[in-house]
Formats: structure tokens, sequence, C-alpha cells
């Protein structure tokens, strides 16, 4: 990705060539018109343009990092009216000297020395070309440093997706492990049916997590192997409601997005309760949009209390930055709410179309 923001806006050498080659006919053309003489046009723009070059290339790369981006306005002001005013000075004599006698035919009146309306003419005019270059330079540089922030928030994220990974991993998957060596030595018909579960969520999590977007349909078989993994962990204590309606076929979305919120239920809601727990999900495809919902009670008054990572944690603020980044404000609502002793987690989201 940095390599790609540095082929986008980075500028060399032929971009500036390209740049004042192209001015350089345009105000050639556009003097010549006016004078009706492009002869002359063209001697006046060839020892114009030198100085144009310098007064741009001495403010962009000496003045405004020296001065300027230090916040020393009033030598910036001072020496960037002196520059100018010298160019102006040099425009002058060498005008006189080379081209011609009338140094300023598009004046109110012939001259043949330095006049005070010829100087400010002349230093507005400076100040015009250096004020055009300057506002692409700033362009480009607020685009490359956007670039920049934005592909350091992009790779920041996919730390967090794996981070997140982690997090759904050891602690769960040391309890169902654990279950798997009870049910074992238990010759429980069980034990090879929970291993399958735990080796297809372990897959999806290592090898199908690593595109951007990831088939709804195999993100919900994620989810439902989850499930069955806890529903043995809690056993008769834990009663999971999950409805689906709509058409999956052939619709995607950011993997894991929606595991976050199953994990994050279990994790500080469901096991954190005493007797039986029910969790709700449900999910609804209505066109273009997936509707989700899941539904679990709170923890306990002293544990809710304590424990400032439900409803904040590191987990729904990495699912809040991925939707933030990873789709259009437009494409997804989300909605978390904790009434009436129920943690609710509503999300409506764009699915597209599953690229072939």
């Amino acid at each position: 990705m940095n390599f790609t923001s540095k082929r986008i806006y980075k500028i060399s050498i032929w971009h500036h060539i390209i740049f004042w080659v192209v001015y350089f006919l345009f105000n050639t053309f556009r003097w010549g018109s006016y004078f009706n003489d492009y002869l002359y046009s063209l001697k006046t723009n060839l020892l114009g343009f030198p100085i144009h070059i310098a007064l741009c290339y001495f403010n962009i790369y000496f003045l405004m990092p020296k001065f300027l981006f230090k916040r020393k306005y009033l030598p910036y002001v001072i020496l960037i009216i002196s520059a100018i005013y010298v160019m102006v000075l040099a425009k002058f004599n060498l005008t006189y000297l080379l081209i011609s006698n009338n140094v300023w035919p598009e004046g109110p009146e012939p001259i043949n020395h330095l006049t005070l309306n010829y100087t400010v003419d002349m230093m507005i005019g400076e100040l015009y070309v250096i004020t055009f270059v300057t506002a692409i330079k700033v362009t480009l540089d607020f685009l490359k440093e956007q670039k920049r922030v934005t592909d350091l928030e992009k790779n920041q994220l996919e730390t967090e997706l794996l981070f997140l990974k982690s997090q759904i991993s050891p602690h769960f998957f040391f309890n169902t492990l654990n279950n798997i060596h009870s049910l074992a030595l238990e010759k429980s018909n069980k034990t090879s049916k929970i291993i399958l579960r735990l080796s297809e969520l372990m897959r999806y999590l290592l090898y199908e997590t690593k595109s951007k977007r990831q088939s709804l349909e195999k993100e919900i078989i994620c989810i439902q192997n989850y499930l069955d993994l806890e529903k043995i962990r809690h056993d008769d204590l834990l009663e999971i409601n999950m409805s689906i309606s709509g058409d999956l076929e052939d619709k995607e979305i950011a993997p894991i997005l929606l595991l976050t919120f199953v994990e994050n239920a279990f994790k500080h809601g469901v096991s954190k309760n005493i007797g039986i727990v029910k969790v709700d999900i449900d999910f609804t495809i209505e066109e273009e949009f997936l509707y989700f919902t899941i539904t679990n009670p709170l923890p306990a008054v002293t544990d809710y209390k304590n424990d400032i990572n439900y409803s904040s944690g590191i987990g729904l603020e990495n699912v809040k930055k991925r939707l933030t980044l990873g789709y259009d404000k437009n494409d997804y609502e989300l909605k978390i709410n904790d009434d009436n002793h129920i943690f609710t987690v509503s999300l409506k989201i764009k699915v597209t179309d599953l690229q072939p």
C-alpha cells in the first residue's frame, strides 16, 4: 500500500518539465494573441519563465520550509517581497537590453525606465505565478499526507484485526479443548463432531479472513460453528435462538465483523451470568442490506459496573473502526443499547454482490 501511494503522488522531474512546458506554451499563445505578435511573446516568455521558475522553487523549497512552516511570518513576507522585487528588476533590465526598449507594451504608456506602476503590476503578476504553483504543491502534499494517514490507519486496522483473532482464540479455544478432553475421557460420540467444528472455525479464522470481503454464508457458518462449541461449554444453561431470512446467496461482508458481536455477547454477557442464559440472533436480508441483531443479558450488577470493556472494549471499538474505514457512511448503521438489563446490538449494513 505504501508503494502504491508513492506511485500515485510521487512528483518526478518529468512532471515538472511537462508542467512548465505546457504553462509556457499557454502563456506564449495567450500573449501572442494579445499583442498580435507571437515572436515578441515567445522572446518575453523565454526571458520571463526562468524568473518564474526560480521564484517558485525558491519559495517552495527554501522560504516556506525555513520560515513559513516555522511560523516566522514577518521574515517570510519580507523575503518573498524582496525576492519578487529583485526578479522584477532583473526582468526589466534584461527585457530592455535584449528584446525591446518598450518593456511594457501592455501598459497604459510606453516606458524606458523602472516606474512604480510597472513594478507593482509585475510584482502582482509574479505573485500570481508563485501562488498558483504553490497551491499545486500544497494540494499534492496534502493528498499525499492524507494517503499516508489512511494507509497507516488501514495497517493499524489489519494489526487490530489480527489482535481480534487472538482475542477470540486463547480463552475460547482453551476451554473448548478442555471440553474435548473431558468428552474423550468419557468416550462420548460428540468428540469427533466437536473437533470438526473447532477445526472448521480455526481454518476460517486463519485462512479465509485475509481479504476485505468474505461470503456472508461462510461468515454465518463460522458463527454457527462458534455457537455449537459454546453450547457444549455451557450445556443446558445456554439457550440460543438464531433465525435467518432472505437470500444469502452471492452476498459478501467484511470478515469477522459479525463474529465480533457474537464473541462479545458470550465473553461479557453469557459467561458472567448464573443460571439459564438466552441469546437471540437474527439475520434478515432485504434487497442489498443485512439487518443483524443480537441480544443477550447484561452481567450481574457488580460485574457490569466493573467490566469497563463490555460496551466499549477493543472488540467493539475495532468493529467501529472497520466500519468507518471499510464502508461509506451511508452503507451501514450501528446501534448499541443496554435497556432493561438486556444488551442489544443492531447493525444495518450493505452486503455487496460476491465478486467472481
